[in-house]
C-alpha cells in the first residue's frame, strides 16, 4: 500500500510541484488502494462475478423494489446506472457531458482535468479542504462570507481562517485576498475562496474589478502555490450588463504555474435540484494521464471513505436533463424568473434609509446583503427574532451587523413588502 501511495506522490511532485506542495498532510497521505471497486472493476466482463456486495438478478442487473421503480420510470442501461452503485468518480457519461455544460459556448476552453461527481456542492468543499487544508494552512475568505467555509476548513482540518473587508467605501476590493494574506511568509502555501455571485452578498466583479482581482492573485501566486477555490453554485445568476457571467475560474486557469484553480459547481442552484445533491469539482489543470490518474486518486480515497460514492439516482436524472436538448432553454427559464425578483426587490433597496440599512453592493445571485450603521448598536440576531415575532418576517443574520434577504423564496411582487417590513422592524428597534 505504502509503494502505491509513494508512487502517486511522486507522479504529482515531478508533474506539478506546486500542486504537490499545497497538499495538506492528509492529502499526501491518501491514495486509492486496489479494494474491492478497483477488483469489482477488473472482473467487470468475467462470467461469474462475486467481488462486489450489490444484489442483482444474477446477471449484473438491477433488481428494484418495483414500486421505487415505478417511480423512477427508466430503462435499460440507466435502470442499472439509477438502482446500483455509482462509480466513485461519478457516471462517466454525466461527467463529459457536465464537462460539455461547463464549457457551452466557449469557442477555445482551456485544458481542465475532467469534473468529479460529489455528493453536492458542500461535499466537493469538504474534498478540498481535506486535501489543501489542515493545521495551520492559511484560507483566505473575505469578509462576510457563508459560514460553511468556516466548518468546513477551520473546524474540520484545523486552517486558519485568514479575512479582510470584500468591500470598501460601498464599493467591492479586488486587493482583499492580498490584505487577508499580506502577513503570510514567502513561500508558505495558501488557499483563496471566491464565490462569485457571492453569498451573502449577492455581488459578482465588473471587466475591471476581475482584471484587478486576477493581477492581485498573480502577485501572491509569484510568492506561494495558490489554490483559488471558485464556489460557482449560483452560476451565470447574473442581473446588469457590464458583469461577465461566465465563472472567473475561466480567468485563471493556466494563468500562473503555482496557481491551482478549482471549481465547485453542480445541480443544486443551475438546475433548481436541490434535492438532487449533485456537484462537480473540477480542477484547472492540464495534465498528463499518469498525473491525471494520481490526482484521481487522491480524490476518489476521499470521497470514498466519506459518502463511498454518490448518489446514482440523482445522477441519472441530472444525465437526463443533459440530453434532453431542453436543459439550456429550461435553466435560463429559472434565471428569468430570478431576474425579475432582482428587479422587482432593486428599488425598494434603493429607498432604504441609510441611517437604518446600508445596501451592500448587490447585481446577481439570489441574496441581498444589508448592514445597519454600528452607532446603531443593534445586535443583527435580535433583529431577525424581532422580525419573526412581530412581522411574520424572516431573514438571515450574520454578526456583527448584517442582514441576509433571499430573493429566491419570495415571490416578485412580495420583495417590496419584505424591504419594508425589515426597515419598520429596524427602525423600531433604533428607537427612530
Amino acid at each position: 500500500m505504502s509503494e502505491i501511495r509513494e508512487q502517486v506522490n511522486r507522479t504529482l511532485e515531478a508533474s506539478r510541484p506546486a500542486l504537490y506542495a499545497a497538499l495538506s498532510p492528509l492529502g499526501r497521505r491518501m491514495f486509492y488502494p486496489a479494494d474491492i471497486p478497483v477488483q469489482a472493476q477488473e472482473a467487470r466482463q468475467t462470467t461469474y462475478n462475486g467481488t462486489i456486495g450489490i444484489f442483482t438478478d444474477g446477471q449484473g442487473g438491477a433488481v428494484p423494489l418495483p414500486s421505487m421503480d415505478a417511480v423512477l420510470k427508466v430503462s435499460g442501461d440507466d435502470r442499472n446506472r439509477a438502482f446500483l452503485y455509482s462509480p466513485v468518480p461519478g457516471i462517466a457519461e454525466l461527467r463529459t457531458r457536465w464537462q460539455d455544460w461547463q464549457r457551452d459556448g466557449m469557442t477555445d476552453p482551456p485544458a481542465t482535468c475532467l469534473p468529479f461527481a460529489t455528493a453536492g456542492l458542500a461535499h466537493a468543499l469538504s474534498i478540498i479542504a481535506d486535501l489543501f487544508g489542515g493545521e495551520g494552512r492559511a484560507i483566505a475568505i473575505p469578509t462576510p462570507f457563508w459560514g460553511n467555509y468556516r466548518q468546513n476548513f477551520e473546524l474540520r482540518t484545523g486552517a486558519v481562517v485568514h479575512s479582510a473587508p470584500a468591500y470598501q467605501d460601498g464599493r467591492y476590493d479586488p486587493g482583499t485576498f492580498a490584505a487577508a494574506l499580506a502577513d503570510l511568509p514567502p513561500g508558505e502555501p495558501a488557499v483563496a475562496m471566491l464565490n462569485f455571485p457571492s453569498n451573502p452578498g449577492g455581488y459578482s466583479p465588473t471587466r475591471e474589478e476581475r482584471a484587478a482581482l486576477k493581477r492581485s492573485l498573480l502577485e501572491i501566486a509569484d510568492q506561494r502555490p495558490l489554490v483559488t477555490i471558485h464556489d460557482d453554485a449560483y452560476n451565470e445568476l447574473v442581473y446588469e450588463d457590464g458583469v461577465p457571467k461566465r465563472s472567473f475560474f475561466w480567468d485563471m486557469v493556466g494563468a500562473h504555474e503555482q496557481l491551482i484553480p478549482i471549481k465547485v459547481d453542480g445541480a443544486t442552484k443551475e438546475f433548481s435540484f436541490f434535492g438532487g445533491r449533485v456537484g462537480f469539482l473540477t480542477v484547472g489543470l492540464d495534465l498528463d494521464a499518469k498525473a491525471t490518474e494520481a490526482l484521481e486518486s487522491k480524490l476518489k480515497s476521499i470521497s470514498r471513505a466519506t459518502i463511498g460514492s454518490p448518489v446514482a439516482t440523482s445522477q441519472v436524472i441530472l444525465l437526463q436533463a443533459l440530453r434532453s436538448g431542453r436543459a439550456r432553454q429550461e435553466v435560463e427559464h429559472i434565471r428569468t424568473i430570478a431576474a425579475e425578483r432582482y428587479r422587482a426587490i432593486r428599488p425598494a433597496l434603493e429607498a432604504l434609509d441609510p441611517t437604518l440599512l446600508r445596501l451592500l453592493p448587490f447585481n446577481s445571485g439570489f441574496f441581498v446583503l444589508l448592514e445597519m450603521p454600528e452607532e446603531l448598536g443593534l445586535d443583527p440576531h435580535a433583529v431577525r427574532r424581532h422580525l419573526i415575532d412581530h412581522y411574520s418576517t424572516g431573514i438571515v443574520s450574520i454578526s456583527p451587523r448584517y442582514l441576509r434577504l433571499a430573493t429566491c423564496s419570495v415571490a416578485a411582487e412580495a420583495l417590496p413588502e419584505l424591504v419594508a417590513r425589515v426597515e419598520r422592524g429596524v427602525r423600531e428597534l433604533a428607537g427612530r
